[in-house]
């Protein structure tokens, strides 16, 4: 039996997105939120939550983009000069976050406060920019004889804009999920109200983009069962499609009632549960296309042989990385007080 290689790989691919999205989503989250916190102490507790594991995060975006470009190389060679700008901005901010990261540490008080507002504005330019990617994704990118036909501001408009404040919203989404649990006192109150007003905000705009990508793409529409055009719902296809909704909003209604509760771990899975039917949306809306509706993965792959050597390595390291990911999220269990964190 012959193994399908390259829809192991557009596994592979969706999967280490969909964990990077969730993982340095709410670090990025975190750094989004800092400008909110009363204190120096405040958000020295709040940049200890993370820092263990922030940059191991980001492990899985080099793994989305170099399996991308390795095992999908037409694709990347599409997508790439579509989102050229967008792209260069997030990587501005990831870099720019992770130097104010570590400086913000030993910096005195004028450099502190220098570097702290460098840690959030990176943290937002990245969100920012991830949303512009996947907006500018979603709108679809021209394609001409398996060539990126567009200009270079295609990925900005109205549409992209909108995706990218939901992108932000939710991001602060998580990091607040995650702050209320893994601090206390003071700052799980404060945690537990941004994650509520983040909640709010992620709803409107979820459902806003929602109906702009209908507006926007046509065939999406038609992928969940509703002819805009024509205004007409064929509820044989829409139905089974609605437990995917049904799902973010089990996440919001477990994060808003548990919250109100004093849950502190439950907000956050409530969270978790909004980005997998984001996701699931998003695979509903495309598969098998990995070039919205120009090329689906298959005649995007990379030769068999290519695909069967990366995977060989791959599942060597994969497990590895997996292995020390939860060895480390198993390590820093628990919550973050002022006397504890990572540079003490």
């Amino acid at each position: 039996m012959m193994l399908d290689l390259s829809l192991i790989w557009a596994g592979l691919i969706a999967t280490a997105v969909l964990l990077y999205v969730t993982l340095d989503g709410f670090d990025l989250g975190v750094g989004i939120l800092f400008p909110f916190a009363k204190s120096k102490e405040e958000r020295d507790v709040m940049m200890n939550t993370i820092a263990p594991v922030w940059d191991g995060n980001e492990t899985w975006l080099v793994l989305g983009g170099g399996g991308l470009l390795a095992a999908f190389p037409l694709a990347y060679s599409v997508l790439m000069p579509a989102l050229y700008l967008p792209v260069l901005l997030m990587l501005a901010g990831l870099i720019l976050r992770g130097v104010a990261f570590e400086f913000r540490f030993r910096a005195l008080n004028r450099g502190r406060k220098f570097w702290t507002q460098m840690f959030a504005g990176g943290s937002i330019l990245t969100a920012a920019a991830q949303g512009l990617i996947l907006g500018g994704f979603i709108q679809g990118v021209t394609v001409e004889n398996d060539r990126f036909a567009g200009g270079p501001f295609d990925w900005l408009t109205p549409y992209t804009l909108l995706v990218s404040a939901g992108i932000v919203a939710g991001y602060a989404l998580l990091g607040g999920a995650w702050l209320m649990m893994k601090t206390k006192d003071n700052l799980h109150g404060d945690a537990r109200r941004w994650t509520l007003v983040s909640a709010a905000a992620v709803a409107v705009l979820l459902a806003a983009v929602s109906v702009a990508t209908l507006v926007v793409h046509h065939r999406i529409g038609m992928r969940w069962g509703i002819d805009t055009a024509e205004v007409q719902i064929a509820w044989d296809i829409l139905a089974p499609r609605l437990a995917i909704p049904a799902l973010g909003l089990a996440g919001l209604a477990t994060i808003v009632l548990m919250a109100r509760r004093g849950s502190h771990v439950w907000p956050f899975i409530g969270a978790l549960l909004v980005f997998l039917s984001g996701y699931a949306g998003l695979a509903v809306s495309f598969m098998p296309y990995i070039v919205p509706y120009a090329l689906d993965f298959r005649q995007a792959a990379a030769p068999d042989n290519a695909l069967g050597l990366m995977l060989v390595g791959t599942a060597v390291i994969l497990p590895a990385i997996l292995a020390y990911t939860a060895w480390v999220y198993w390590v820093f269990r628990g919550k973050i007080d002022g006397e504890s964190g990572y540079h003490h």
